[in-house]
């Protein structure tokens, strides 16, 4: 049987509160574009899919996510390092996406979301025309005023 030991969660508390990579809102997340779409996927180990929220609030994309521990009535626990917690990321999606079209899957404690580029934002050749291939246009005179002619 464990003894209890104060100092030790106290230890535990001071850690998570003065190394900000043990902190209860760390979302790792891995960003990449793959042709003409982003791709996020944050590590969201031990979350309930139905937890998280994802909303996107003109050019905001917010994610949120709680991870909450069941509770037993009797049980002792032996000891506790998972904690309950809230994550929240934001990121700033910039002109050239198509907010509309932005989705997301949770597999494995990965939520991966799929941000597609807009049409505007994709490349695109422009057609350069030779000078004198080029078509002109001259105005003529009638009872509206000028009109153009293409010839």
């Amino acid at each position: 049987m464990a003894n209890y030991d104060p100092f030790r969660d106290l230890d535990r508390l001071a850690s998570s509160l003065f190394d900000p990579r043990r902190g209860p809102r760390r979302m790792p997340m891995d960003l990449y574009r793959d042709g003409d779409h982003y791709v996020l996927s944050a590590d969201l180990p031990g979350i309930d899919p139905g937890s998280v929220d994802i909303d996107v609030d003109g050019q905001l994309l917010t994610i949120r996510a709680e991870r909450t521990l069941p509770e037993g009535e009797g049980v002792k626990w032996i000891t506790r390092e998972r904690e309950a917690a809230s994550f929240l990321r934001q990121l700033n999606l910039g002109q050239g996406i198509d907010t509309e079209g932005i989705a997301a899957t949770y597999d494995n404690g990965v939520l991966t979301v799929t941000i597609p580029v807009s049409e505007r934002a994709k490349p695109r050749k422009v057609q350069v025309v030779a000078a004198g291939d080029a078509p002109t246009i001259r105005a003529h005179e009638s009872a509206e005023g000028p009109q153009p002619i293409d010839q």
